[in-house]
């Protein structure tokens, strides 16, 4: 982009270069060159609203960790209706996108990004742990509903659903599983709990 022309959100033009690089081409690929490269903006774009980094990186991460709270909205107000593993299946298919599943990958690969994640998410995995808390409440709310056994505990459900999502989505770069896949994976966990 030529210097003078004004990005109407440098912030979101950045974040969609990061992470188409993390995408096509891996965390290893990632850097403050490849993504003001990729989102043809000179270098000092991102210095000049980020203070390194690994503080862009962060940023990226958080926001789209704010972007679970719609999702999240948008489950809990699915309970009573549809089908338990219908609503999960179609929840967690957007939850595992190639992006997010890139983003897990991408805090496993720097320590830096890692210990600075940390300080602001002290329990678990970024992501992976906001992802967990958004399919518990769901999950407690349709046990309260009575569509979930009394004894469910939907806390070691979710760790199961979200972790085993996360296996079933690692690696696929250009594929991740269809609704299908995802469903068989939460029937085998929940149909103990289902009423």
């Amino acid at each position: 982009m030529p210097t003078g022309v004004a990005i109407r959100d440098v912030r979101e033009h950045l974040f969609a270069a990061a992470e188409r690089i993390l995408v096509r081409d891996g965390a290893a690929a990632l850097t403050s060159r490849a993504v003001t490269t990729e989102a043809g903006v000179a270098k000092g774009v991102l210095h000049r609203h980020f203070p390194d980094f690994d503080g862009f990186l962060a940023d990226l991460i958080d926001d789209r960790i704010a972007a679970l709270a719609p999702r999240a909205a948008a489950l809990r107000e699915s309970v009573g209706t549809g089908t338990v593993v219908g609503n999960l299946a179609g929840a967690m298919t957007a939850l595992f996108n190639s992006v997010a599943v890139a983003l897990i990958g991408l805090m496993i690969f720097r320590d830096d990004l890692r210990a600075r994640l940390r300080a602001a998410h002290p329990g678990g995995v970024p992501l992976l742990a906001d992802a967990v808390a958004m399919i518990a409440s769901y999950l407690a709310l349709e046990r309260d509903a009575g569509r979930l056994a009394p004894d469910a505990d939907p806390q070691m459900l979710a760790y199961t659903l979200i972790g085993s999502g996360h296996l079933l989505s690692a690696g696929r770069r250009t594929s991740p599983p269809d609704e299908h896949e995802v469903s068989r994976m939460i029937t085998a966990v929940v149909a103990p709990s289902l009423r």
